[in-house]
């Protein structure tokens, strides 16, 4: 149970800092209920549930068949804690989110498919991060993995909706301190977890 609790949590960090932490989908979902309404920015929150699904499955389907490679595993691991230790520095020193505005015509679920295919972060983050950690998880059993999946897409997608729901009351809420300190302390939280992936990556390699 403690390995399950330990897989559940990682996706709920990982899924809140890639849920809040200033970027291009973040942005639209902001802009999407600025523009128009929140069922707009909620179409756009939705997104990952979408495009995200051909990334995990190929990750996997690729992790599957090298996860007992340990050297290319430490390689992985290793970058992902370059990835993730990326992350919670962009988290900590974000300055806030910047929109622009303009009238015409919503489309978010498409504009929203597009930014986030178009988004480097999800392959980075599936591949470095994601995919070994869903292996590791599956590993164990398959409620483990089940639980990080589910854990990071409940939180990804949620956030976003909690943010647009923010901003649809209280537009001054992505400028309020609360919102800043919140992205970095998550930033605090990705760190932390980028040294995990480091440990683990050494690990692999024999060096610990």
């Amino acid at each position: 149970m403690h390995s399950e609790l330990t897989f559940l949590i990682s996706g709920i960090v990982f899924g809140l800092g890639a849920g809040i932490s200033p970027g291009p989908l973040l942005i639209l979902v902001i802009s999407e209920t600025l523009h128009y309404n929140i069922k707009e920015g909620i179409k756009v929150a939705c997104v990952p549930l979408i495009t995200d699904v051909p990334i995990v499955l190929a990750t996997t389907f690729i992790f599957l068949r090298l996860f007992h490679f340990k050297p290319l595993m430490g390689v992985v691991s290793l970058c992902g804690a370059l990835f993730i230790g990326y992350l919670g520095y962009e988290a900590i020193t974000a300055k806030g989110v910047e929109t622009a505005t303009q009238s015409i015509e919503p489309q978010s679920f498409k504009k929203g498919i597009v930014t986030n295919f178009l988004n480097p972060h999800p392959y980075m983050f599936w591949f470095v991060v994601g995919a070994p950690t869903a292996i590791k998880a599956l590993d164990i059993n398959l409620f483990s993995a089940l639980l990080f999946v589910g854990g990071f897409y409940t939180c990804i997608v949620g956030s976003k909706v909690i943010v647009a729901t923010a901003v649809e009351r209280s537009r001054f809420f992505i400028k309020s301190t609360i919102y800043s300190y919140m992205i970095r302390f998550l930033g605090v939280l990705l760190l932390a977890f980028s040294v995990k992936f480091l440990l683990d990556g050494l690990a692999f390699l024999g060096v610990l």
